[in-house]
């Protein structure tokens, strides 16, 4: 089986108009003789290398064409990106093992699926091949010849008995009638030439995609969705850790304390009332204390402020709780009712800030920080940034990882910049 894809390349914009159309074109064209390559290269290696299997020598010639197959595909892969403005996927192709002698890496490509999807691409594509490159060739030349056909139509030869379009549909034999016709032609096919010429792009590059890709793209969802679910799960547990370690640090150590309090003013309320009232005062105050410690807890698991009044209220809420001065900058979109996200990634977002927070005024040493939300795009921008020594990373058993494991439970990405002296950076991308 073929292991996961990985992509290469980044996305890149969409060209304007007329790019597009000699991008798009360029592509069908040049796919025909590719597509021409392809089949004889496969078909007369698929043909001889069965033919002479018998005699052995027919199983290293099938391996050698499977191995022409991924090298025509991975041309074609190079290709797709300008087409479909997405990011290159490359399928990690099966390798032999280590110490594997000849035979054995023979066969490697045999039990590779991907290899056999390669051929079947290289076989199957002259086909739509031929037919994307003969709309895409009658319509440019439809569209050049018919709208420029003014500037030639009088060198054009014409006997007595010929019949133009113009008189067949009624509209007279003149010269002007024939060229304005003619033209009216080429321009509609001029017109629509980007729209035609885009979907036979788009055909050949999503039969590609779907046979050279398509496998690839798929488990390289299902690994990061495996990953993703992994990071939850972590997330989940080291919260669910930090909070039994909270309440037993914290209020469950004051409730016994209250506990022993009030039963100790229950057999001095006889001997001595005046003692039995600084104890009640005591467990008064311990009641306070724990009821603070447990509000704390509570914007810990669902703070009501992030509930009830988004995300930028809950952040300025946790910035005028800082114990150092932090600069507060939110895009103004967030905070109007229709701009509010989703209840998952504010969630994620509240919580990835609240920890970096509390490890830069445990660990820093800094003396001012800040920071930054962003909505572009389809993205939520989030940055912490801080003074301080600098030196964090993700490394296990640090508190930046249950951040990381969060921010991957959204499907997001974190990236931590921070050089031994300072400043440090924390950025995450979630994705709306």
């Amino acid at each position: 089986m073929t292991a996961v894809a990985a992509t290469s390349d980044q996305p890149t914009l969409a060209p304007s108009i007329p790019r597009q159309l000699f991008v798009d074109s360029g592509y069908v064209l040049l796919g025909l003789p590719l597509a021409l390559t392809s089949f004889i290269v496969l078909v007369v290696g698929l043909a001889v290398g069965v033919g002479l299997v018998v005699t052995v020598i027919g199983l290293p010639i099938i391996s050698g064409t499977l191995y022409a197959a991924r090298g025509l595909a991975d041309i074609e892969r190079l290709r797709l990106p300008a087409v479909l403005h997405q990011p290159r996927i490359r399928p990690h192709y099966r390798l032999p093992e280590v110490g594997a002698n000849a035979w054995r890496r023979i066969f490697v490509p045999m039990r590779d699926a991907q290899s056999w999807l390669d051929v079947a691409h290289g076989v199957l594509r002259l086909i739509v091949s031929v037919i994307t490159f003969v709309v895409a060739l009658v319509w440019w030349a439809a569209a050049v010849t018919g709208s420029l056909y003014w500037a030639y139509d009088w060198t054009l030869p014409r006997g007595e008995g010929d019949s133009d379009l113009a008189q067949l549909l009624g509209l007279g034999d003149s010269t002007t009638a024939r060229i304005g016709l003619t033209t009216a032609i080429g321009v509609f096919f001029l017109i629509t030439l980007p729209i035609v010429v885009r979907g036979c792009a788009l055909l050949q590059a999503s039969f590609a995609r779907a046979m050279l890709t398509g496998v690839a793209e798929m488990r390289d969802r299902i690994t990061v969705l495996e990953e993703q679910k992994r990071a939850a799960v972590s997330a989940e547990a080291s919260a669910l850790r930090r909070l039994e370690r909270d309440i037993h640090d914290g209020p469950q150590q004051r409730l016994v304390r209250l506990a022993m309090d009030l039963s100790r003013a229950r057999q001095q309320l006889a001997s001595d009332p005046e003692a039995a009232g600084r104890t009640i005062d005591e467990a008064v105050t311990q009641t306070r204390d724990t009821l603070a410690e447990l509000r704390a807890l509570s914007r810990g698991i669902a703070p009501p402020v992030l509930v009830d009044r988004g995300l930028p209220s809950a952040l300025a809420a946790l910035a005028g709780r800082g114990l150092i001065p932090i600069e507060l900058q939110v895009d103004p979109q967030l905070g109007t009712p229709g701009g509010r996200l989703d209840p998952a990634v504010e969630n994620t977002a509240y919580f990835m800030v609240a920890e970096a927070l509390t490890n830069v005024a445990k660990h820093s040493r800094a003396t001012e920080a800040s920071v930054a939300l962003a909505r572009q795009g389809s993205r939520l921008l989030v940055r912490v940034g801080d003074d301080g020594q600098g030196g964090a990373h993700l490394a296990k058993g640090h508190g930046l990882v249950g951040i990381a494991d969060r921010v991957r439970a959204a499907g997001g990405e974190l990236a931590v910049v921070s050089p031994v002296g300072g400043p440090t950076e924390i950025r995450a991308e979630l994705p709306l």
